[in-house]
């Protein structure tokens, strides 16, 4: 009851910002958005489909050559067909809840082609059933965070970046719901999941990531966080059918969700001193309620994340 109290005041609280109605609200005042990616190389994970597929098909039909990584040699093949514009798309098939294919992704042909202008790390499950990879990891966590974490530090550690390159992480809303909790979020109790709560401690951790990386690297990467919003992508259909059937008509679809991707790429805006996400191309707060400042330190989880890289075999340094 107490949960479902909760979700019922989050999601009221939020809906007009979060929903197509905050997007068309504040999209009315917006300039066209017709970027020139002409020269840049992009690598958007989870390309296959939703978000990601927009941005890949996007970012090609503006000029862009898209490594895009995905799953299902199928998808990757269908997305080449459908891709037009100026700009090209180069399948990489790889499983992005495993960490070895996550760092195969870094020497692959088409990643050493030429140095990667921006990379969208798209990639991102919500799963309700405890699922253990055969690395030995929680797959959502392998497959929000840890890959993450692996393919952009990868990529930097092997000279991968453009010099003013730029990384996109995108979060979620739902991480306004939690603070920074490392050990219940990097050793979860499968007899205790909660697949809702799990997804939203990584989306929150990759927000505290983006300003560790910032402060750094010094813009090399810049990095940058945003989400997307509500939208409606199969992986919201299948994690989450209630919300799904009860809110229908006022998710976003895919191109609304990548919008604030592209216009990060197009405008490059500074990174933000003092932290901050952004959504529908204006910066929001880190934090909607009190009680998620108080989180662990970032520190912390940065080292208890390398120690699970080390763990199933070497990982990435920055």
């Amino acid at each position: 009851m107490i949960r479902t109290l909760g979700s019922l005041v989050f999601y009221a609280r939020f809906l007009r910002s979060f929903s197509a109605l905050g997007f068309r609200r504040r999209a009315r005042s917006w300039r066209p958005l017709s970027p020139d990616f002409s020269g840049q190389r992009w690598l958007v994970t989870g390309a296959t489909g939703g978000i990601g597929r927009a941005v890949a098909l996007s970012a090609c039909r503006f000029g862009a050559e898209v490594v895009a990584v995905g799953r299902s040699a199928g998808k990757l093949d269908a997305l080449v067909v459908e891709a037009t514009g100026p700009g090209r798309i180069h399948p990489v098939e790889a499983d992005l809840s495993l960490l070895r294919e996550v760092r195969s992704v870094v020497g692959t042909d088409a990643v050493g082609a030429g140095p990667i202008d921006v990379l969208v790390n798209n990639v991102g499950v919500l799963l309700n059933d405890f699922w253990v990879t055969d690395e030995g990891l929680e797959c959502s966590l392998a497959t929000n965070l840890l890959g993450h974490v692996a393919l952009t530090e990868g990529l930097r550690t092997a000279g991968r970046f453009v010099n003013d390159a730029l990384v996109v992480e995108v979060s979620s809303g739902g991480m306004y719901g939690t603070p920074l909790k490392i050990e219940p979020m990097l050793e979860p109790d499968p007899e205790d999941w909660d697949g809702m709560a799990g997804y939203a401690r990584h989306k929150r951790a990759l927000v505290e990531l983006t300003g560790a990386w910032n402060r750094r690297w010094n813009g090399q990467p810049a990095v940058q966080v945003m989400h997307p919003g509500w939208v409606d992508t199969e992986g919201v259909q299948a994690a989450l059918p209630g919300f799904r059937a009860a809110l229908k008509k006022l998710l976003r679809d895919a191109d609304q969700g990548a919008d604030t991707i592209l216009w990060l790429a197009a405008e490059r805006p500074p990174v933000p001193a003092d932290g901050g996400i952004w959504l529908d191309r204006e910066l929001q707060p880190e934090h909607e309620f009190g009680f998620t400042r108080n989180g662990a330190d970032v520190n912390k989880l940065e080292g208890a994340i390398r120690a699970l890289l080390d763990s199933v075999g070497k990982g990435a340094s920055g």
